[in-house]
């Protein structure tokens, strides 16, 4: 799958035909492509740990054709959220990669940021302690435990069957 556009949408289809949150996509994606499903998306490091400009553009233009419903709400803190829902689409067959995207699906948002934090920097700036610059980077989002079960989120992940396995990041 190359285009990036039902690749995007393709994500929504595997997360059960909806997910919330543009970040949530964002990690969902960087961590399914280390992970070895697909390989469509580039990623770099931004606030909210990787980030892909092709994966926001092709998520657009798959809304844009009709493949994706987004539908944005008021959060409590007074930003908005998305909520994207595919269209037109039968619940696919259970795959690896579509149990990949629901367990990641189902860890906390920040703790999912967190853990997609700490890959990156272990693979992309090969960071030999990425749990403690993630730690660093994002010390009010870190704090209460929550680097805790990031990396408890990040191993259910790692004992998922892939294409790759996921790289075995260093204790904190």
């Amino acid at each position: 799958m190359h285009d990036p556009n039902v690749a995007a949408a393709q994500i929504i289809g595997d997360a059960g035909g909806e997910l919330v949150g543009r970040t949530r996509l964002q990690k969902i994606a960087y961590l399914s492509q280390l992970a070895g499903f697909g390989e469509e998306f580039e990623f770099e490091y931004r606030h909210y740990g990787p980030f892909s400009e092709g994966l926001a553009q092709g998520m657009d233009i798959a809304v844009a054709l009709g493949y994706v419903v987004e539908e944005e709400r008021q959060a409590s803190w007074g930003g908005k959220y998305s909520i994207f829902k595919i269209c037109g689409q039968d619940s696919p067959a259970t795959t690896e990669r579509s149990l990949f995207v629901k367990t990641a699906k189902s860890i906390n948002a920040i703790e999912l940021e967190l853990a997609a934090t700490a890959a990156f920097l272990f693979v992309a700036e090969h960071r030999s302690d990425p749990w403690a610059e993630t730690r660093r980077r994002k010390p009010e989002k870190a704090a209460n435990g929550r680097i805790e079960q990031a990396m408890e989120g990040y191993k259910k992940l790692r004992a998922l069957k892939t294409v790759r396995p996921l790289p075995l990041l260093p204790d904190a």
